[in-house]
């Protein structure tokens, strides 16, 4: 069986021998958070190991399937491999997108902020519904979701809301998401039922590593405390334990309110500045190469990439990809592996156009 030289056996099987080995040093157990990130990175890889590994049974299975049938000529056979091959497809199908996530940060944690435009309540409550189809999304894939910063709207949704989701490949799967998302639906806040149009934007960073070089000088930092003001009023702190850090030679600026220690909230605000800094400069650098190449792209982070229409009829579709589906209500739920799935297959196609 093959996946186009996507996947080297052999290849992960030494790395998995190095991660082993590495773990077999007597100070392995001395960073504990580093003992932890490398034990579940050889995980994942094992664990694509063993889905290759079983997808190879499966088509061998159907192999002798086949060649029992016609050695037999029994046809009663030819509907169960068919089947079998449909499913064998789906399950090939999947396993060839995790593979496609070969970026150097594809397998990171991710950091998701969502922004509502204007609109007031009307974007806001837009927000809070993207922020739903997020985590119900993350939790179909078992990926932990952390709330890092949270402003409630004045009357309903979120003013604005940052979310770390913890999972092999998280990063790899959500950069597809990055941009502005569009509604169309009839207003819940209008008493004319007028039709209402709304924007939020969606930013989407790898968690970056401590070992990945940022320059950050402490006295480019501005550095505010103030009480947090948990998601529907909950876990309101009565001390000054948020944090706000602005960069002050980008404007750059990162909250985080999640823990009840100011200590602990300016660690995790200064990984978010990091992560955010290094995007920064990897769309730079990308932006440059387009001048370079004189291409006639638009990089921004704010281009509008999905429309979700609930009236006059049902539709989400993305505009990058052409990808679309009448189930909003799926969507909604978290079902966007369609999107993801078509995005990832456009990016490669692009870069091997390119190389």
């Amino acid at each position: 069986m093959s996946l186009g030289g996507l996947f080297d056996l052999d290849l992960k099987l030494e790395e998995i021998g190095n991660y082993e080995e590495k773990m077999a040093a007597p100070d392995f157990w001395d960073d504990n958070e580093q003992a932890q990130k490398t034990i579940a990175d050889m995980n994942a890889i094992k664990g694509s190991v063993d889905q290759f590994q079983a997808l190879s049974s499966e088509f061998e299975d159907l192999e002798l399937m086949v060649e029992l049938m016609q050695e037999e000529q029994d046809d009663s056979m030819a509907a169960d491999i068919e089947k079998g091959i449909a499913a064998l497809v789906t399950k090939l199908e999947n396993f060839e997108l995790q593979l496609l996530l070969s970026q150097p940060y594809d397998k990171l944690n991710a950091i998701l902020e969502l922004h509502p435009g204007a609109g007031g309540t009307e974007s806001q409550d837009w927000a809070e519904m993207l922020l739903r189809m997020y985590r119900r999304w993350a939790e179909k894939r078992d990926f932990k979701v952390e709330v890092l910063d949270y402003l409630p709207g004045d009357e309903a949704g979120v003013k604005s809301v940052t979310l770390l989701i913890k999972g092999y490949n998280a990063y790899g799967y959500l950069k597809a998401e990055k941009g502005v998302h569009r509604l169309v639906r009839i207003s819940p806040f209008d008493a004319s039922g007028r039709r209402h149009t709304s924007f939020v934007s969606c930013d989407v960073m790898p968690e970056i590593d401590d070992d990945v070089e940022v320059d950050i000088r402490t006295e480019d930092l501005k550095v505010d405390t103030y009480r947090s003001s948990g998601a529907g009023g909950q876990h309101i702190n009565t001390t000054d334990s948020a944090v706000r850090i602005t960069h002050l030679p980008t404007g750059v600026v990162v909250s985080c309110q999640t823990e009840r220690s100011q200590i602990k909230n300016r660690e995790r605000a200064m990984k978010m500045l990091r992560s955010k800094l290094y995007e920064k400069k990897i769309e730079e650098q990308m932006k440059h190469l387009a001048e370079i190449r004189g291409e006639v792209t638009d990089i921004a982070w704010g281009s509008q990439i999905r429309s979700y229409v609930f009236h006059p009829y049902s539709m989400v579709k993305d505009h990058r990809t052409s990808a679309e589906t009448g189930n909003v209500g799926a969507v909604m739920d978290g079902d966007l592996d369609m999107f993801i799935d078509a995005y990832l297959r456009l990016q490669i196609k692009s870069d091997t156009e390119t190389q």
